[in-house]
């Protein structure tokens, strides 16, 4: 038997009432929740005191047109306020949502140091980009003129779409090598679908698939095909991989069954949501339903961690950090958000080792903050005697990231790294030391921000179109 659909009655006057079915009831709510949102920018808009100095702006990587487009928005002039985003902004949709604005534009307003909360800029944002794609004011990629130069870019994270973006607008063609079976890197697969969810990532991943840039998945660089070839094959070549080396633990136990990286964690969960069948999760290695999980770190993904296994069920989640919050480096919006959901923080505690195997607990050496180190920081020191076992079904080691050795994976020679393992490669034009090759995001800085890398993008691809129009006019001599 079919199922009936929902009603609901609503009433037009006292003796008429009328049946309605669920669409009408899903359009209904979101026309209320539209006109609340819109009501709502435009309110916070317009709290903006459009300072002399404008320190959002100067504090937001990519420099924004933050004032501007509050402005715009605050008149009800958004498809300007969009462009205007747009201008500086490959993806602004994605930065209003995961940009930590209390530690970069709402965190320098001026309301907001003066005591009276800040603007809310990344929800405005975010609301202008998401109703320019409603309103199909986002325009496709479509070059003016097409050119025979093309561009090969090593990975698909922010930093790499960014520059395939622009780069595909300028007529070039582009070819993004991704070793994952969707492009996004930790856009996709690391970061949780309740801070951004996956089709906003995937909507930008198609529009530049219509826009002729062309995507090889599933391709490891160094196995399926060599960065020589890459190389052969393009005019320049951007290195835009990331960082996903793990930060390891040593200790007694370490090895123990029940202690996961993680990008593993955040991965098979993610890849739960796109609805692919994980087998870590089926089993339960990589999920936290029914156990009392410990995460062990301090910034951003450790938050995504815990968030994460809150929504999964688990029995307690428990974040350990060896320094207190003030010196914690992750965002204090996301932590407040973890505590409000129930997430208990162990400040100074630092794991020792680990019972069990599989895990029963951690054991916690406590902590005591003595002088500032080099990041101005004040350091952790043991206090001697204070060690417990916190108890834990599932570990989950959110240390940070380094990179991989891509010389020694790719194979190549002549392509130079810091001593943090990072391409050496220049800050303004993110060449590195092999011709034509370019490098941006955390592969260069270090793991970082998505806005960072988004800039790096924008810069590095500038910086090779000037490289082949170069190489061209010499060509042609």
């Amino acid at each position: 038997m079919a199922k009936e659909p929902m009603l609901k009655f609503v009433t037009v006057d006292r003796d008429m009432p009328i049946k309605r079915d669920a669409d009408d009831r899903k359009s209904d709510f979101h026309e209320i929740y539209a006109e609340y949102a819109d009501t709502k920018a435009k309110e916070q808009a317009a709290r903006c005191s459009q300072c002399g100095v404008p320190y959002c702006q100067t504090h937001c990587p990519l420099h924004n047109n933050i004032p501007d487009w509050l402005r715009l928005t605050a008149t009800g002039r958004l498809q300007e306020a969009y462009e205007l985003s747009q201008a500086t902004n490959t993806f602004p949709e994605i930065c209003g949502r995961i940009c930590p604005q209390d530690r970069l534009c709402e965190g320098n307003c001026v309301i907001e140091q003066s005591g009276h909360g800040t603007v809310t800029i990344g929800s405005v944002e975010k609301y202008i980009t998401d109703t320019a794609w409603e309103e199909g004011w986002v325009q496709a990629i479509s070059p003016a003129v097409e050119r025979e130069e093309s561009v090969g870019i090593i990975g698909s994270g922010p930093g790499g779409l960014a520059a395939a973006d622009r780069l595909r607008r300028a007529g070039l063609k582009v070819t993004v090598y991704e070793r994952s079976d969707r492009a996004g890197g930790l856009m996709t697969y690391g970061i949780p679908g309740f801070k951004l969810e996956k089709e906003i990532v995937m909507r930008r991943v198609k529009q530049l698939e219509d826009g002729g840039v062309e995507f090889i998945l599933n391709c490891e660089v160094g196995e399926d095909i060599s960065f020589d070839a890459i190389r052969g094959k393009h005019d320049a070549v951007l290195i835009a991989t990331g960082v996903y080396k793990s930060r390891d633990l040593a200790g007694p136990g370490s090895g123990a069954e029940g202690i996961v990286r993680a990008i593993d964690y955040l991965t098979a969960s993610n890849k739960v949501s796109f609805g692919d069948t994980v087998e870590e999760y089926e089993s339960g290695e990589l999920n936290a339903a029914g156990k009392n999980v410990v995460v062990i770190g301090g910034g951003d993904t450790a938050m995504d961690c815990v968030r994460t296994a809150v929504r999964q069920g688990a029995t307690s989640v428990k974040c350990l950090y060896r320094r207190d919050r003030a010196n914690m480096p992750g965002s204090q919006r996301e932590t407040q958000n973890a505590e409000e959901e129930g997430v208990e923080f162990v400040w100074l505690a630092a794991p020792k080792g680990f019972a069990g195997d599989p895990v029963s607990g951690v054991m916690v050496q406590k902590m005591r903050l003595g002088a500032p180190d080099a990041s101005g920081r004040q350091s952790p020191e043991v206090i001697e005697g204070a060690d417990y076992v916190e108890e834990a079904d599932l570990v989950i080691k959110a240390l940070g990231f380094s990179p991989e050795d891509l010389p020694q994976l790719w194979g190549t020679e002549g392509l130079e790294v810091t001593r943090w393992g990072t391409v050496m490669a220049d800050f303004t034009t993110h060449a590195t030391s092999l011709d034509g090759v370019y490098a941006c995001g955390d592969i260069q800085r270090g793991a970082s921000l998505v806005v960072w890398a988004i800039r790096d993008g924008r810069e590095a691809a500038d910086a090779m179109l000037e490289y082949i129009d170069q190489s061209t006019a010499i060509a042609a001599q």
